[in-house]
Parts: C-alpha cells; structure tokens; sequence
C-alpha cells in the first residue's frame, strides 16, 4: 500500500522512529522515507513532531560518542518551513495522562507524542510502533506496512 492511499488529511505527525530510520540509514525503509519526505518538501504534507522528538534521538548517539550524528539530529529537528515543532505544555501533559490512563500498552513517550499529535491537528500518525494502532484520534501508519 502506497502513501497516498495510507495517509489521510494534510498534517502529518512523525513519530521519533521515523527520524531515526531516516537519519541512521535503515535501508529496508528508505525508498518510503524518501517519498515521504519529497512529499513534505514538495507542500503536499506539513509534518509535525515534537520536541520530545530530539531528546529520543539523541540518546544512541550520546551512548555512543556519536557526536556527528548528534549535530545532524540537532539540526534537523529544528522548526522550519518543511517541520513544525511542537512544544510540550501542561495541555498536553494533561492530555497525554488521559491517554496513558486509558491504556496498559501505551507507554508516557508516546502518551505526550499522540497527545502532541492531538494538539496539532494531525490527522495521521506516522509510526512503527504497532501498540499505537489502537488509537481512534486519528489515522495510526505503521511504516513497516507500507
């Protein structure tokens, strides 16, 4: 199944995986990150993280010594044209406590990520996190069934 039959509304929330598989070179997945991101580039979709995004990404690469990649993470996940920044507000802490409650599989990362995703009126979730499947706020893409 193709992008544009997965992928519902204009906003697009990416989960931190995604950046992950795109930056550290996940070869099973970078055609479908290429277009996604050509996509994002092009207009056709506004993508949206949150700023918890760049504290996840740079654990491995801190573990690791991996300071080059710490830069590129860093620049990257920085508000552009292409990418919205979601900051982390009470609302949302709020918000993601609800979400957390309400399920024993979804752990509080992705709590404030889908309650960030909420907050931002996205209407797809892209992931490769299978527990988030579940979720009726809005459509969940799991990258690995694409």
């Amino acid at each position: 199944m193709g992008l544009s039959n997965t992928i519902s509304g204009s906003r697009i929330y990416l989960d931190t995986n995604i950046f992950i598989y795109a930056i550290e070179g996940y070869p099973e997945y970078q055609s479908i990150l290429t277009s996604l991101f050509r996509l994002f580039d092009e207009g056709t979709y506004s993508a949206v993280t949150s700023e918890l995004t760049l504290a996840e990404v740079l654990i491995k690469p801190m573990k690791e010594n991996k300071k080059e990649i710490q830069q590129l993470y860093e620049e990257l996940l920085r508000p552009s044209d292409v990418l919205t920044i979601c900051t982390i507000d009470r609302q949302i802490l709020i918000d993601a406590a609800k979400i957390r409650a309400s399920s024993d599989t979804i752990l509080l990362p992705d709590a404030i990520h889908l309650a960030s995703a909420r907050n931002q009126n996205c209407s797809s979730f892209i992931t490769n996190d299978k527990r988030l499947r579940k979720i009726d706020s809005f459509q969940v893409v799991i990258l690995s069934e694409l």
